[in-house]
């Protein structure tokens, strides 16, 4: 199996079929108290940096529907400051980029980019969510699975591998204050194609 391949079924429909818990965006609203142990507890500073993943469709509808994302994001900016960025990775998946050094507003921000999406229709075409925290030089990541409907940390270590050993801890900290996806066969490894920068460039 290769890796694009792993990426659909673990993010994808089998994942899916197997959740326990519909996906919420409202979920996303629990970074708003985590990012505080984060930082208070853990010592991992929020970057300013959070980004949405999506499969495309090749249809018209869901190009509006994508265009409506950017312009909800860009009249949203006017008043927060958020910038957006579209990008599109290497195995043909979207990402929508935020930056903010207002970590409430990255939030915000993002809950409405998916929010939009599902009220589309296209909730289907949602991989994950993902926010970005940095520690001693080391990047760490809080992903939400739209298709499990739950969170789990990812640390990369350089671009072929992970910390486990933060990742448990993240996870021991952080149960009870999010929803961890329970089943670590679907931790993704989002990982970086180059060390140190995010998934998504």
């Amino acid at each position: 199996m290769g890796l694009l391949d792993g990426l659909r079924e673990v993010l994808g429909i089998r994942a899916e079929a197997d959740a326990t818990r519909k996906a919420d965006p409202e979920d996303l609203f629990g970074m708003s108290t985590a990012y505080i142990t984060m930082e208070a507890e853990l010592g991992y500073e929020a970057v300013g940096e959070a980004a949405l993943c999506f499969s495309e469709v090749d249809s018209a509808d869901f190009s509006d529907a994508v265009e409506e994302v950017h312009e909800i994001l860009e009249v949203g900016a006017e008043e927060t400051g958020t910038e957006t960025e579209a990008r599109t990775d290497d195995y043909g998946y979207s990402w929508v980029v935020l930056r903010d050094s207002d970590f409430e507003d990255l939030v915000t921000s993002l809950n409405f980019a998916a929010d939009t999406l599902m009220e589309r229709g296209y909730g289907s075409r949602l991989l994950a969510a993902l926010f970005a925290f940095e520690r001693d030089g080391q990047k760490a990541y809080w992903v939400y699975s739209f298709r499990r409907g739950a969170y789990y940390p990812l640390v990369p270590k350089g671009t072929d591998d992970r910390d486990s050993s933060a990742e448990f801890k993240l996870e021991s900290n952080l149960d009870g204050e999010l929803d961890i996806e329970a089943n670590k066969e679907y931790w993704y490894a989002l990982l970086p194609d180059s060390p140190g920068r995010h998934p998504w460039e």
